[in-house]
């Protein structure tokens, strides 16, 4: 009897561990009350009380938060930098107006593009602070996996005869605007046919660094309903086309470990049809295994493991043809890509909708929100069997997770 007590007392134990461990594990910065938070574990911290906060990013080891913020309208926002070690929230220089901003996948800088210019941050005491200029003429950007250049786009310009090409360029951290250190890397032949784009945005390299994702853009109107995926060899001698999508940046997901994309396919700019959760071997051999049944949409995705794509699925709706947008009630479910098993593992109460999933280590969250509700909650499961807890109450949006890799 005493050995079936200590037997039980150990596997209560073990377990609890787990569960604790796994909670303990997530750091996160997020968004209340338009204000940033953050929690660690068990802990919430409010790290702001005056600002209208935006789009947290963490630094490569965690000490820093970059976020933009500004007044309840929207405007002038600047950068910021919340700093974990000395508790406090800065202005890496008098005013940075921004919406585009990155931290380097090797250090504490942080790049940025303001009125078509890419610039990087100086240190100072050990921190981000002051700017140099690094390029004119910048669009979109992505650092390069080693952390000293990037990859840059260009607008192309409407001339008489036509759209120019989009031209991709490859610049040096240590440019500084000197146009004789900045190289051609690809420029993107287009037609108004089959690869209409004006622009090139959202820059995903894979894991092994050899190849980086993008989007061909059209102009407004035509990028609302299509835009162009395609992959570049790191060398950028060999670009291929993957398939048409709509303009989000986290339908477009490298698998962990192999050079696979999975991305959510599909034209057209309502949620109602034709949304579909599509996977690509890279170099593309020109076939795409695509894996939402029919009579559903997959409106976002999110790897699991080197085998399993996490998807928030609703059931279409082919019958709306006016009036509002209906609403898509979203539910989680995970692909097996290998056998072709797909199984719900989220279940929302009615006129609830489950999204934005994210896999942290070995946990999935998501963000369960009401039909008209404006804000919602944080869930998180540690495995696809495991039971789900609310992690984060009233938040404005899903947070940034700090997963280091």
């Amino acid at each position: 009897m005493a050995i079936r007590i200590l037997i039980l007392i150990l596997f209560f134990s073990f377990n609890f561990s787990i569960g604790a461990t796994a909670e303990i594990l997530l750091k996160a910065a997020f968004i209340r009350d338009h204000q940033l938070w953050m929690k660690e574990g068990n802990k919430e911290t409010q790290l702001t009380t005056d600002k209208y906060v935006s789009n947290p990013k963490w630094s490569k080891d965690g000490q820093f938060i970059a976020y933009t913020a500004g007044d309840k309208n929207g405007d002038n926002t600047n950068l910021f930098i919340y700093d974990l070690k000395k508790k406090e929230n800065y202005l890496p220089y008098i005013q940075i107006e921004t919406t585009n901003y990155k931290w380097s996948p090797i250090s504490n800088q942080l790049a940025y593009t303001s009125g078509g210019v890419l610039n990087i941050t100086k240190t100072k005491n050990g921190r981000p602070h002051g700017f140099e200029n690094v390029s004119l003429g910048v669009s979109d950007f992505e650092w390069f996996p080693n952390g000293k250049d990037f990859i840059v786009s260009s607008q192309s310009n409407l001339l008489p005869s036509g759209w120019e090409p989009v031209r991709l360029f490859k610049v040096p951290i240590d440019a500084n605007l000197d146009t004789n250190k900045i190289k051609p890397f690809y420029t993107i032949q287009t037609n108004t046919t089959d690869l209409f784009a004006i622009d090139a945005e959202y820059f995903k390299w894979s894991a092994d660094g050899k190849w980086v994702s993008f989007l061909a853009t059209p102009t407004a109107s035509w990028s609302n309903d299509s835009n162009t995926l395609g992959v570049l060899s790191s060398v950028g001698d060999q670009f291929q086309v993957i398939g048409k999508m709509l303009w989000f940046e986290n339908w477009i997901k490298w698998a962990p470990t192999k050079n696979q994309l999975a991305f959510i396919s599909g034209e057209g700019r309502f949620f109602v049809e034709n949304k579909n959760t599509a996977v690509a071997d890279i170099p593309f051999k020109n076939k795409l295994q695509e894996y939402t049944p029919k009579g559903y949409v997959d409106l976002d995705l999110e790897w699991f493991s080197t085998d399993e794509i996490i998807v928030a699925r609703a059931k279409e709706n082919k019958e709306w043809k006016l009036g509002p947008v209906p609403t898509m009630f979203t539910k989680l479910y995970v692909i097996n890509i290998k056998s072709g098993e797909q199984k719900q593992i989220t279940f929302p109460k009615l006129n609830e909708l489950d999204n934005t999933p994210q896999v942290v280590g070995s946990s999935i969250t998501w963000y369960r929100q009401t039909e008209k509700g404006s804000k919602g909650d944080l869930w998180v499961k540690d495995g696809i069997n495991a039971k789900e807890f609310r992690w984060l109450a009233n938040v404005d949006s899903a947070p940034a997770f700090f997963n280091k890799k």
